[in-house]
C-alpha cells in the first residue's frame, strides 16, 4: 500500500474516520469510563469499531489513544501504563483494518493548561508527547495526528516531541470550539502562521462547534495555507436530552458537507463527536466512490 505522504503527493483524497468516544458511547461503554480503558480490557470492541469505519469506506482510522499521554492517565487506573495503552491501541488499529488501510497514531492535549495558567511545562509536555509518539511508532501506526489541541503553546511541544521520537508524517489539528476562535482564542489564520514553519504533513481542525462554523474555518485555513488540509468536524452542536446526547446532523448532510470541503480544498476528511459509520459511509458516497 502506498504511504500517506505518497498518497496526498499523488493527489488522492482521503476519507478518515469518525467519533470513538460518542460510538462507544453507543455501544455500552460505563458511564466515566475513559474509551482508552477498553484498549486494555474490551479489546474485541475497539476492534469492531475500526471495522466498522473501514467497512464503511475510510482509508484512515486513528487509534484510540486520544488521552494516554502519561499525565492524562496519571489519575486513573492505567496510570504508569501509558507505553503499553499506546501500543496495544496501535496494534488493534492494524488488526482491524490490516494492511489495506492507514492507522494514525491519535494524540490529544495533556488536559492541563501550560503554565503561568497551569502546571504544564515545556519539558514535561515535550518528554510525554515523545513517549507517547515512540509507542505508538512501536505499535506500527502509519502517521501520527495531534487531535483538539487549542493551545498554541503546548501543540508546539507536542510537535517537538513527536518530531523528537519519530520520523513519521505528523498532522496537527485544533478544535475551535468558539465558533471560529478555540477555547486560548485562537484564529485558524494564526494557527496557519505560526505552524507554518514546522515539519506537518497537514494542518486543520476536528471537532469544533456547528458545520456552518467548521464551514468558516475551513475557508480561512485555505485563504492563509498551502499545506494539505485536515478536518474532522462533529455531526451538529449536541444537545442533551432524556435519551442522552443527541447530535442532529443527518449522514447524508454531512457527507454533502464534507464533499464541500474537498472542493473547497480540502484533502483529508472525516467527522468528530457523533459522527458514525453510517455518517463515514454516507461520506464516500458523496465523494463519489
Amino acid at each position: 500500500m502506498p504511504s500517506f505522504t505518497d498518497r496526498l503527493a499523488a493527489g488522492e483524497i482521503l476519507l478518515a474516520d469518525g467519533a470513538t468516544g460518542t460510538n462507544y458511547q453507543n455501544m455500552s461503554i460505563e458511564p466515566g469510563m475513559a474509551p482508552e480503558e477498553w484498549v486494555i480490557d474490551a479489546p474485541d470492541r475497539v476492534i469492531e469499531l475500526h471495522r466498522q469505519f473501514a467497512q464503511a469506506g475510510a482509508d484512515l482510522v486513528l487509534t484510540c489513544s486520544f488521552g494516554a499521554s502519561a499525565p492524562r492517565l496519571l489519575d486513573g487506573p492505567l496510570a504508569g501504563r501509558m507505553a503499553e495503552v499506546n501500543r496495544r491501541a496501535a496494534e488493534l488499529a492494524r488488526e482491524a483494518v490490516g494492511g489495506e488501510r492507514l492507522v494514525a497514531g491519535c494524540i490529544g492535549p495533556t488536559g492541563q493548561l501550560v503554565e503561568p495558567f497551569g502546571p504544564l511545562t515545556r519539558e514535561t509536555a515535550v518528554a510525554a508527547f515523545a513517549e507517547q509518539a515512540q509507542a505508538l511508532q512501536d505499535g506500527g501506526v502509519d502517521l501520527v495526528v495531534l487531535e483538539t489541541f487549542f493551545a498554541l503553546d503546548e501543540a508546539l511541544w507536542a510537535i517537538e516531541g513527536v518530531h523528537s521520537a519519530t520520523d513519521l508524517p505528523l498532522i496537527a489539528s485544533f478544535s475551535f470550539d468558539q465558533g471560529t476562535r478555540t477555547m486560548m482564542g485562537l484564529s485558524p489564520a494564526q494557527v496557519a502562521t505560526r505552524l507554518e514553519p514546522r515539519e506537518l504533513a497537514a494542518i486543520g481542525a476536528n471537532c469544533g462547534r456547528s458545520l456552518q462554523d467548521n464551514a468558516a474555518v475551513v475557508a480561512e485555513f485555505l485563504a492563509c495555507t498551502s499545506r494539505p488540509l485536515w478536518v474532522k468536524p462533529n455531526a451538529g452542536v449536541p444537545r442533551i436530552t432524556g435519551a442522552g446526547v443527541v447530535y442532529d446532523v443527518e449522514p447524508e448532510a454531512l457527507g454533502a458537507q464534507l464533499q464541500a470541503f474537498v472542493q473547497q480544498g480540502a484533502r483529508i476528511v472525516g467527522g468528530c463527536c457523533g459522527s458514525t459509520p453510517a455518517h463515514i459511509a454516507a461520506t464516500s458516497r458523496a465523494l463519489g466512490r
